[in-house]
């Protein structure tokens, strides 16, 4: 589920495609949104980014690059497979994190994977690393010199909402997901169906060497639950 500022921002980023009349909705499209949404921007200011000269980047490469419509041409504009994937990617870690709300932190992080994007590439150009925004959204580590009280209080705030994030110093607490503990709380599936997969699995555990039995297949088949 999207929170209302991320919702906000997707649904101004395909208003603002609308009226240019762009057939297609990019990475760059996203990031150049999420530099008005309000807990993104606060870490990419953190991070040392000039969100100015990030901005004006961004709109010059959308300009040149972006294919129009016709003018009678009634399509809507359609989100790239590049776009659809940093959603995918951003919701399926909230997801497996236990949290509910995906935010424009989450997305932020996830369109680093997008590592051809012209949205990557600009950050970078500009200082901006996935290390930096993940160490000021788990340590608070900001790149630029600010009050220490409001650095501690963007970063909390910004650890709530990235995938993993907590206050603990157990670095198991901060990037990994209980799953025993989740089994406990009834936030896994009930598995059906698998006896041969949880023979195979605990006769792989048993083994002298080579113990560590991987899980492959779509998502929904019951690999967590496993």
């Amino acid at each position: 589920m999207l929170n209302h500022e991320l919702e906000f921002t997707l649904n101004q980023a395909f208003k603002r495609a609308r009226e240019k009349r762009h057939e297609f909705m990019t990475v760059e499209h996203l990031l150049y949104m999420l530099l008005d949404s309000p807990s993104a921007a606060a870490v990419l200011r953190a991070c040392g980014a000039d969100m100015e000269r990030l901005r004006q980047e961004l709109d010059e490469h959308i300009a040149q690059h972006t294919p129009l419509l016709d003018e009678d041409d009634d399509r809507d504009v359609q989100p790239t497979i590049g776009f659809q994937r940093v959603l995918q990617r951003s919701m399926f870690h909230v997801q497996a994190s236990g949290k509910r709300e995906v935010t424009g932190v989450n997305v932020l992080v996830a369109i680093f994977s997008e590592k051809d994007s012209h949205a990557v590439y600009v950050l970078n150009r500009n200082g901006v690393t996935r290390l930096d925004v993940v160490n000021y959204i788990s340590h608070g580590i900001s790149k630029i010199e600010e009050d220490e009280g409001e650095s501690s209080a963007a970063a909390a705030a910004a650890a709530e909402e990235e995938p993993g994030g907590e206050t603990g110093n157990s670095p198991l607490e901060r990037y990994t997901v209980n799953l025993n503990e989740q089994a406990r709380n009834s936030k896994i599936d009930p598995l059906i169906g698998r006896a041969l997969e949880i023979e195979r699995t605990m006769k792989n555990i048993l083994r002298r060497r080579k113990k560590k039995p991987q899980y492959f297949g779509e998502a929904g088949v019951g690999k967590t639950a496993i």
